[in-house]
């Protein structure tokens, strides 16, 4: 079972919320200053963690209200002073994958050659997001988001008032389900990811009342977020070898293995949605409800 604080029946809900509210944070400060990670570990695990309070503060809007909106709008713009320097190293981490899987019909100084645009692109990327002023903005951004979570009304939230939002979320993430994977095109998916991230953050949060069955239900989330992911990051990749940038003279090389590798993940992807999305919004609420009174 997961040490990171959670709900369970025998615990204050009000508390508890307050507990893995304070966690996220934590968590993010923690990768802001490691000093063993490297920039882009850093951009990464920081990037996580606001997706991860993002989805907290969804949960708990109808309870916190405007304070919710305001928390996440600023942590919504500090993930995207950040997504400079995580593009390119996803797109470096799926030519890698391309490379391994020997789908490159490129020679090898060719490869190491856009390897090295690549990680151009990514060193210009964290120089101009990584500054002082910006980690000082992210501190005192979570330095802030801590003061405001102490005073929270959280004692008045109940478990169907989290039962609900658990619900909304995974309704939303449902309803987002391409219904033509073939023709769903790259906002569309990216925009469905971004539903189901949400799903699978809040779901970790009511880990603990059914261990077993809710770690497969997170992992399986976690597996079709990543499914979606690696698309995203060849799309990223595909864009660079558009006219005038950075690998457009091997646009022709890479169009085919990016492609294949893009379907190979979409049909994963709309494998593991059809086994997560199949029960309908009111069952899953009850499955929750049952979840709780049982402990």
């Amino acid at each position: 079972m997961s040490t990171k604080p959670a709900l369970r029946p025998e615990l204050a809900i009000g508390e508890a919320l307050r507990a893995i509210a304070h966690n996220i944070l934590d968590d993010a400060a923690a990768a802001l200053e490691s000093p063993k990670d490297s920039s882009a570990v850093m951009v990464h695990e920081v990037r996580r963690q606001m997706k991860r309070w993002r989805a907290f503060l969804r949960l708990l809007a109808p309870s916190v209200g405007k304070d919710a909106k305001d928390l996440r709008i600023v942590a919504r713009d500090l993930a995207r002073d950040l997504s400079g320097a995580r593009d390119p190293q996803s797109a470096r981490e799926v030519f890698d994958d391309l490379a391994e899987q020997r789908l490159l019909l490129l020679p090898k100084v060719s490869i190491k050659a856009a390897r090295k645009h690549i990680d151009d692109l990514r060193t210009r990327g964290e120089k101009s997001a990584l500054t002082t002023k910006t980690r000082l903005r992210i501190a005192d951004a979570l330095a802030d988001a801590s003061a405001a979570v102490d005073h929270w009304p959280l004692h008045r939230v109940t478990f169907p008032d989290i039962a609900r939002g658990l619900t909304a979320s995974y309704r939303e993430a449902r309803k987002a389900v391409p219904k033509s994977w073939s023709d769903a095109d790259a906002e569309t998916l990216h925009e469905f990811r971004k539903l189901v991230v949400i799903h699978g953050y809040q779901m970790e949060i009511v880990e603990p009342l059914w261990a077993r069955f809710t770690k497969m239900w997170v992992a399986e989330v976690h597996r079709l977020r990543n499914r979606l992911g690696h698309y995203q990051d060849l799309e990223v990749l595909r864009n660079l070898t558009a006219p005038h940038r950075p690998l457009a003279q091997w646009r022709l090389q890479l169009e085919r293995p990016i492609a294949a590798r893009k379907h190979r993940h979409l049909t994963a992807a709309k494998r593991g949605a059809a086994r997560l999305f199949v029960e309908k919004p009111s069952a899953f609420q009850r499955r929750l409800m049952t979840m709780w009174k049982t402990g």
